[in-house]
C-alpha cells in the first residue's frame, strides 16, 4: 500500500484499518484498537452495506464514530428465522438449553449458527437471525492507509 494521504475511499479499495463494534450501552462486540489493523478490501462482504457507506469518502489518517440502525448494521430481527427443532437433531453429547449457541449445517453445507432461546418438550426454540440483528451498533474506525491501486476488477 502507498501511503497518498490524498486518496480517499472508493468501491474499490483496500483498507488497513483499526476499527470497533459495539452496542449503544458502550458494550464492545470487538475491536482491532489493542491488536494488530486490519486489511479490508471493500466490496468484498466483510463489512455490512453500512458500514461501508460509513467509509466512503474517508482518508488515511481519518478516525469516526458513527451509530448505525438495525437495517444498517445485521439487518432487522425475522421471526421466520426462529424454528423449532427435535432434540435429536442435536449431537448426542450436547446438551441443548437456553442461550447456547450451536453451528447447524444446512441441507446446501453451509454451516449457520443458532441460539438455543427455550426448550419445550422434545424440541428446542431456535433463532438462526445474526446474534446482531435488531440493534443499532457504534462503528468506530480509523483509516491507516488506502490503496486504491489495487482493483478487484481485471481490464480487458
Amino acid at each position: 500500500m502507498d501511503n497518498n494521504a490524498t486518496e480517499k475511499i472508493d468501491m474499490h479499495s483496500l483498507l488497513l484499518m483499526h476499527y470497533s463494534l459495539g452496542l449503544t450501552n458502550g458494550t464492545i462486540i470487538e475491536s482491532s484498537f489493542d491488536d494488530e489493523p486490519v486489511e479490508v478490501e471493500m466490496g468484498s462482504g466483510i463489512l455490512t452495506e453500512g458500514m461501508e457507506l460509513a467509509l466512503y469518502g474517508l482518508e488515511a489518517g481519518d478516525k469516526q464514530t458513527l451509530t448505525l440502525t438495525a437495517e444498517q448494521g445485521f439487518g432487522l430481527r425475522d421471526k421466520d428465522n426462529v424454528h423449532m427443532m427435535p432434540l435429536s437433531d442435536f449431537p448426542e453429547d450436547l446438551n441443548p438449553e437456553p442461550g447456547l449457541v450451536f453451528v447447524f449445517e444446512a441441507p446446501d453445507g453451509e454451516e449457520i449458527p443458532g441460539t438455543v432461546l427455550s426448550i419445550k418438550d422434545s424440541e428446542a426454540e431456535v433463532d438462526f437471525n445474526h446474534p446482531l440483528a435488531g440493534q443499532e451498533l457504534v462503528f468506530t474506525v480509523e483509516i491507516i492507509d488506502i490503496d486504491n491501486t489495487h482493483s478487484n476488477i481485471t481490464e480487458t
